[in-house]
């Protein structure tokens, strides 16, 4: 079982069965799955996407500077990042939101002490806002929180169940991944695990990822470190 790990949930998930939007149907199912992975004592730090509600490299192409686009899309991370905290409180298990952009009305600011202190009083500690820069992926600021927090492990949860050679839903004969190193990660183009600053930070520091599909117990199994995903390392 790891003792601290960050999960990387995307913004599409956040929309559930609907076109868009947040569905509060998933993200009540969600937090009572993420209760269950915390309930013997690992400790977990949840980076949010925000590409259910905004997507800033779609208005970057459409008019919008890239810059400010971004910035959109870091505020659609911190209502993700509301809605979760929520739920995760009604299920019973303590959160707090933190931010790196400034809306102190309704997260913290992200600092480093205490978010490790959240942790060590039993808190899950969501982390909106990417960077709190533009130009960078909320991929890379999974990673970057990981090195921050020094956790063993980044898992990225998905609509499918691990890493193939190719796009699985277009090629029926796509191959699975049990493992996968980094650096072949990073250099071949048909396998998609994260962006490639993400996957270069990784491996720079050592941190392997964990792509498994996100269903019922699969957070729970995957700290216990019995995924069927792919573990990239």
């Amino acid at each position: 079982m790891y003792k601290r790990i960050l999960l990387k949930l995307s913004g599409e998930q956040f929309k559930g069965n609907r076109d868009h939007g947040i569905d509060p149907e998933f993200i009540g199912w969600l937090g009572e799955e993420i209760k269950k992975a915390t309930a013997e004592g690992t400790e977990m730090i949840i980076v949010v996407g925000g590409g259910n509600l905004v997507r800033g490299a779609a208005f970057a192409k459409n008019g919008i500077d890239q810059a400010p686009a971004d910035y959109m899309g870091m505020l659609a991370t911190i209502m993700n990042g509301i809605a979760l905290t929520e739920m995760l409180e009604k299920a019973g298990q303590p959160t707090r939101l933190m931010t790196r952009l400034r809306t102190e009305s309704v997260a913290e600011p992200y600092i480093r002490r205490r978010a490790i202190r959240h942790l060590e009083k039993g808190r899950v500690v969501v982390i909106a806002g990417g960077t709190g820069n533009p130009y960078v992926t909320t991929d890379t600021a999974s990673v970057l929180a990981a090195n921050e927090l020094n956790c063993e492990l980044v898992m990225k949860a998905t609509k499918v169940d691990g890493v193939y050679d190719k796009d699985p839903e277009t090629h029926p004969d796509a191959v699975k991944y049990e493992t996968l190193s980094l650096s072949e990660a990073a250099s071949n183009s048909e396998i998609r695990v994260m962006d490639r600053s993400a996957i270069a930070m990784a491996a720079d520091n050592a941190v392997p990822i964990l792509v498994f599909k996100l269903e019922e117990d699969s957070i729970k199994e995957a700290v216990q470190g019995n995924s069927h995903g792919t573990l990239v390392q």
